[in-house]
């Protein structure tokens, strides 16, 4: 664990350590070949960013408790289960360095692993009595998948606008982390304003994490994501987007033809790739990202000072300016 992220975990360390505990309890089965690939995943956890945003928004508000230990488990399990799901839409082969589900175990099994985990969670929720707690939850997950289907749908025609650009990161991203944000202020306080305030705040970062990732396809290859692999995938980012809204005809029609037919041609992919660090489109994402952190600042500076605070601070630049 890098020093960055041991001292963002610092007022919830203790608590972090207890949430592992009961996740791993959580996904146990009797079923052997389940078992297997529970353990599997967990072993390969990433850094647990979400759990985090749900542990010290619970903090931020309150005192953290089993509550907020569901919301966690809760977001964790679904989390998980749409990065299996992906990984088969996607026909995916490598997940954090690891092999995917589908790749050791094939696709029906992983669809399967991705529907435990999905009812793992329900039921978490539904013993526990946390049903605020799952409908924030179901809704993030319902809007997920709306984003993911309105994405693939104007991938065909590849000529969107930012306002649906950002209707599907909305969905498809910010969603999950607005309401683990939601989701932990839910488990200590019951609040309304409050719990909304911090949704709209876990939103605005999750809009900001989006953009970070979209200009990784436009950097350097070594930031951990392959550099083009949306513009391969004809996915319609904040940089492109831009790019060809100040292009002229031609040069738009060109770009949109090498989008839809480069496929695996790296030639075509880095014309693209050039055209838009040429255009501005870069720098214009990176001032767009700035100014959804800051507004996400702007909400959490109306709660008192608290190293809880500090920390969901320096979680948030973490998410929003890390290099890869």
């Amino acid at each position: 664990m890098s020093n960055e992220l041991a001292q963002i975990q610092h007022p919830i360390r203790e608590e972090l350590d207890t949430f592992e505990r009961k996740f791993r309890e959580s996904v146990k089965s009797n079923v052997a070949l389940l078992d297997r690939v529970m353990y599997y995943i967990v072993k390969r956890k990433g850094k647990q960013v979400r759990p985090m945003f749900v542990m010290l928004s619970a903090q931020l508000c309150g005192k953290i408790g089993e509550p907020t230990y569901v919301a966690a488990s809760l977001i964790e399990l679904l989390h998980t289960a749409t990065l299996v799901h992906d990984d088969v839409v996607d026909d995916a082969y490598m997940r954090r360095g690891f092999f995917s589900i589908n790749h050791l175990w094939k696709n029906k099994i992983a669809v399967l692993v991705g529907d435990y985990l999905l009812s793992k969670g329900l039921l978490l929720s539904l013993e526990s009595g946390q049903t605020q707690i799952l409908q924030i939850t179901s809704t993030a997950v319902l809007e997920m998948a709306e984003g993911e289907l309105l994405q693939m749908e104007k991938a065909r025609k590849l000529d969107i606008q930012e306002s649906i650009y950002f209707d599907i990161i909305r969905r498809k991203t910010a969603s999950l982390i607005a309401a683990s944000c939601a989701a932990g202020a839910a488990s200590t306080i019951t609040d309304a304003e409050t719990i909304e305030r911090l949704r709209q705040f876990g939103e605005l970062i999750g809009i900001a994490f989006q953009i970070k990732d979209d200009l990784f396809d436009y950097g350097p290859d070594d930031v951990g994501k392959p550099t083009g692999i949306d513009i391969k995938e004809r996915k319609m980012t904040l940089p492109l987007i831009y790019a060809l809204s100040k292009a002229n005809r031609s040069d738009k029609r060109r770009i949109i033809s090498l989008v839809k037919g480069g496929g695996d041609d790296r030639e075509k992919v880095n014309e693209v790739i050039g055209f838009v660090q040429a255009s501005g489109g870069m720098d214009y994402a990176r001032q767009a990202m700035y100014q959804y952190q800051e507004r996400a600042f702007v909400l959490l500076r109306e709660f008192d000072p608290s190293p809880t605070r500090d920390s969901l601070e320096q979680l948030v630049r973490y998410v929003t300016e890390r290099e890869k």
